[in-house]
């Protein structure tokens, strides 16, 4: 995101804003520092670096240390939300629509998930760009007053794991096709007994020794090839 910010943002700001090669300089040597953020709401960042340059071109007395000062203390915090309601919410919602209208025979589902994938990523990071620029270092003071922040990234969490639990319940399918005969009558196991405990346990215990595996540091990597082994396994043996 460094020098993305440079080349693609602001460059083409600077040269605008500054007439002399020493000035153009002194403004490009500002923006080299470390930069590392998430794109879509930390867009809001670049609005407000922009107009922080903008009031530094008309004489205000803003330092270099000011600026890069509210770059780093914005990348953190702005990440944490941007990954959270990006990857956490719209993702798995738009992929949890578009999974199901695929399963329907819909072959439409996967240009939808892109083109609204885009839009809505697009119309976020534009309006979220344009308020920074707008608000300035207002912008700064509204996002982190009241401990907002914070709250976004709760609810936002909230949701996202509602919505990978609904994932779970719908796509996640594993049952056991294991028959008792007890005195000359079949017993499922599945039918006669786990699906009216609950439907669905197999599938959410899965999903919860996943959960702890993964809490207690096995990568991802690794978990996927444990599935799978299992998954060979029990079907080999007869149990899923």
């Amino acid at each position: 995101m460094g020098n993305f910010l440079l080349q693609k943002t602001m460059i083409p700001i600077i040269k605008k804003l500054y007439t002399t090669k020493e000035d153009i300089i002194a403004a490009i040597k500002r923006h080299l520092v470390f930069f590392n953020t998430e794109p879509i709401c930390g867009s809001v960042i670049h609005g407000i670096t922009i107009a922080m340059e903008e009031e530094k071109a008309n004489g205000e007395p803003i330092s270099d240390e000011g600026i890069n000062a509210i770059k780093t203390g914005l990348m953190g915090p702005l990440a944490g939300i941007g990954d959270t309601i990006t990857q956490g919410i719209i993702t798995p919602i738009m992929l949890a629509i578009c999974i199901g209208l695929t399963m329907s025979g819909n072959i439409a589902s996967p240009i939808i998930f892109v083109l609204a994938q885009y839009a809505i990523m697009i119309g976020i990071s534009y309006t979220m760009w344009m308020n920074g620029y707008s608000y300035g270092k207002k912008a700064v003071e509204t996002i982190l007053e009241g401990g907002l922040i914070n709250k976004v990234i709760e609810g936002a969490s909230i949701l996202g794991t509602l919505v990978m639990g609904g994932l779970v319940g719908r796509f996640v399918t594993l049952s056991t096709p294991i028959v008792i005969n007890i005195n000359q009558v079949k017993f499922s196991l599945q039918k006669d007994l786990l699906d009216k405990i609950m439907p669905g346990l197999i599938p959410m215990l899965l999903t919860l020794l996943v959960l702890h595996l993964i809490k207690k540091g096995v990568s991802p990597i690794k978990m996927m090839g444990l599935l799978i082994v299992l998954g060979v396994i029990g079907g080999v043996l007869g149990i899923f």
